[in-house]
């Protein structure tokens, strides 16, 4: 069975005096448990005091937003893989919708960032997911299977199986109306399916795929009940240590069935 994973993504929210303040409380507050991973994305200017708060025996994850693919250079406000890794990162977030809508981030170039990713020794949690003009047009399929081949392409199925995917589709991020479990398991069927194709079935059932747009303490057992969301990457219901932790105890409480 897939260990699950909870994510929760900062985005452009906390100094790095709150992200330590958050951190110690998130300790506080989250039940010891072997059965699930917790991670979280501050801010690049938080991480420092995030990874100091975490301390050396937090089983909590550190990651990262972005990356840029190359290792050092003249690429003024980039952020390296090597630079991550050295501030005690785990995984880092690729491919988000936020960066494709707002800051013109293509295919090839989520492509680039994993394969960055993987050669520094971080996790990508690769992102994914349609508009609401893609859903209405009857373009899903279209749309997550050519995200999902273009930026995984050139890696072999042994560092695939590492990978993480997170399915969120476009419309429901931050807008309060999450997508019904109804419409997010057939997608996450076709990105189980996808994976199986590009590293070989046995890899492909190692994959965990999660859930990410407006999950809330209040939804999120209705998407762990099917055994094929595997976890959420979190946006505002993240920002507060005990909503958070609440999440995660939904994730540790939930059992998963076959429909």
């Amino acid at each position: 069975m897939r260990t699950r994973y909870i994510i929760g993504n900062w985005k452009m929210n906390k100094t790095a005096t709150e992200a330590g303040a958050f951190v110690r409380r998130l300790m506080q507050e989250l039940p010891a448990s072997d059965g699930i991973q917790v991670g979280f994305a501050p801010p690049f200017t938080a991480l420092h005091a995030a990874r100091e708060a975490l301390g050396s025996t937090s089983t909590l994850l550190l990651g990262a937003q972005d990356l840029y693919w190359e290792e050092k250079g003249a690429f003024t406000g980039e952020v390296s893989g090597t630079m991550l890794k050295d501030l005690g990162c785990r995984f880092v977030l690729v491919g988000h919708s936020e960066r494709r809508q707002y800051f013109g981030e293509q295919d090839s170039w989520t492509n680039k960032k994993v394969l960055a990713a993987l050669r520094n020794g971080l996790q990508p949690v690769l992102c994914v997911g349609e508009t609401l003009q893609d859903r209405e047009s009857d373009q899903i399929d279209l749309v997550i299977q050519r995200q999902l081949r273009a930026g995984l392409a050139g890696i072999e199925a042994q560092s695939l199986e590492t990978m993480v995917i997170a399915y969120e589709p476009v419309w429901a991020i931050g807008t309060g109306r999450a997508a019904s479990p109804e419409q997010a398991v057939p997608v996450h069927r076709l990105i189980r399916g996808t994976m199986n194709e590009l590293s070989g079935s046995e890899a492909g059932q190692r994959v965990r795929i999660l859930y990410g747009g407006s999950v809330t303490p209040h939804n999120l057992a209705d998407f762990l009940a099917s055994e094929e969301i595997d976890g959420a990457l979190v946006g505002g219901a993240c920002l507060d240590p005990v909503s958070f932790a609440t999440l995660a105890k939904v994730a540790i409480g939930s059992k998963p069935t076959t429909a």
